[in-house]
């Protein structure tokens, strides 16, 4: 591939994990709308199928979103009847978010899109290829991780 600058070609692996992270929200998104949610309302779906009931401040660091932007989309699910959110009986400083009985079913199909998706991408490689990808993860949760400082002071 020709670059526009040979001297300063793509990185390595925050390059092609950002396409990758594009074509996975478009191909993913394509199909969501399909169902009448954004890519937004179908991973928070899909995300309470597993962990839900959860309060919102968790989803909030899951997700990494601002509280107004999942205020915005929680509204959005309440009103078409997939979520509720409630008061939080354990904290009554927060909100509970759990799915309905729609919720629950939308949020199944949603699982089943994402599973034939992996099945799909799972087809096209060997296992050394799957531990490849699951070695560069673990070196990205690395190098993310907090660093420790001890006990420096500023």
């Amino acid at each position: 591939m020709n670059y526009p600058n040979p001297n300063n070609p793509p990185l390595q692996f925050l390059s092609p994990l950002h396409k990758a992270t594009r074509l996975i929200g478009d191909h993913l998104g394509a199909r969501s709308l399909l169902t009448g949610l954004s890519g937004t309302e179908a991973h928070l779906l899909s995300y309470l199928r597993s962990y839900g009931p959860c309060p919102i401040g968790a989803v909030v660091e899951v997700f990494g979103l601002k509280k107004s932007t999942l205020t915005g989309v929680t509204d959005r699910l309440v009103e078409k009847g997939l979520l509720t959110r409630d008061v939080n009986p354990g904290d009554r400083r927060s909100f509970l978010l759990e799915l309905t009985a729609a919720g629950h079913a939308q949020a199944d199909r949603i699982r089943a899109t994402l599973e034939t998706f992996e099945q799909s991408i799972a087809d096209q490689l060997t296992e050394a290829d799957l531990q490849g990808f699951r070695n560069v993860m673990t070196a990205i949760a690395r190098a993310t991780a907090p660093v420790d400082r001890g006990d420096q002071e500023s």
